[in-house]
């Protein structure tokens, strides 16, 4: 009876910490614009998504309770258009840990303006991969699979084409949708680009920079500082490419987004030289920050 119950125990903690969900998202739904509405509404809005991104199995690997990718999602909701639907945005963050430190660094900040969906409070949510039947959670799988591939591929060269792919799919699947966000006409930022963008084989250096930037250059520099910082910097001119090919291209922008203070940070204490060829990047490819990286010339850390 006791070898049972030792055996009982060892099962649920595999269960437990073997076999966790990929992702560690927390879900937050605002609903401070929308005024009378009833708020208990929101929060079961709330926990429902948090299941639906946390419970849900998204791939086929194994997951230990802390690789969970960690991740925070913002639905700021706006308007109250009928009983059951809604129209705002959607912020999606995504973190990574850098090796041998405690630092997490920022690889995907993102904010889609383009969020209109239906939900009923207590009917379960559902998602169908070949067709656009609800796009709450269209819109949030669409968002699950691009944070799997970004996170993919900071750790192995082009490791997250799986998940944009499936990513690709519902955005196919959502060509005939009434909402906005899904083709490519309804504007030059949204979820179609943003796909297409990262598929695009012109643009293939935007995500060998994710790799160079984050695998061996990030994860090394608490062992090899100076290695690391030049293989950031010789990432840079991976976007340098991405830039001179298309200045507009929507993955740019999001990018620095994430990376201009972080950018900062590394380059102020890096050598005059690399600092000069950083900055000369920099300011071309991303002219709008170019305030912050004054900084790195003044060789100025936090």
């Amino acid at each position: 009876m006791k070898k049972l119950s030792i055996l009982i125990i060892i099962i649920l903690f595999l269960s437990v910490n073997g076999f966790a969900q990929e992702l560690r998202c927390q879900v937050t739904v605002s609903s401070q614009r929308i005024q009378g509405s009833n708020k208990n509404l929101f929060r079961t809005m709330q926990s429902d998504l948090y299941e639906f991104m946390n419970n849900r199995k998204w791939t086929e690997h194994v997951y230990s309770y802390d690789e969970r990718i960690k991740c925070n999602i913002l639905i700021r909701l706006d308007e109250q258009i009928s009983v059951d639907e809604f129209k705002g945005s959607i912020q999606v963050q995504l973190t990574r840990p850098v090796f041998n430190s405690s630092y997490e660094t920022t690889i995907l900040n993102i904010k889609d303006n383009d969020f209109r969906c239906k939900y009923v409070e207590f009917q379960s949510l559902e998602f169908n991969e070949t067709s656009n039947r609800d796009n709450l959670t269209n819109i949030m799988a669409f968002y699950a699979y691009i944070i799997l591939g970004f996170d993919y591929d900071t750790y192995s060269q082009d490791g997250g084409t799986p998940y944009y792919q499936k990513a690709e799919s519902i955005v196919n699947n959502s060509q005939n949708a009434i909402e906005k966000g899904w083709r490519s006409f309804q504007s030059e930022r949204n979820r179609y680009w943003l796909v297409e963008n990262i598929l695009n084989k012109s643009y293939a250096s935007y995500r060998d920079c994710l790799y160079t930037y984050h695998r061996q250059g990030l994860d090394i520099m608490s062992d090899r500082p100076e290695e690391g910082r030049a293989n950031i910097a010789t990432s840079l001119k991976d976007i340098q490419k991405v830039f001179r090919r298309k200045p507009s291209t929507y993955i740019l922008q999001m990018f620095f987004d994430s990376k201009a203070d972080e950018l900062v940070n590394i380059f102020s204490k890096s050598f005059p030289d690399e600092r000069n060829r950083v900055l000369t990047i920099l300011n071309e490819v991303d002219p709008s920050n170019g305030n912050k990286y004054e900084k790195i010339a003044e060789n100025e850390g936090f």
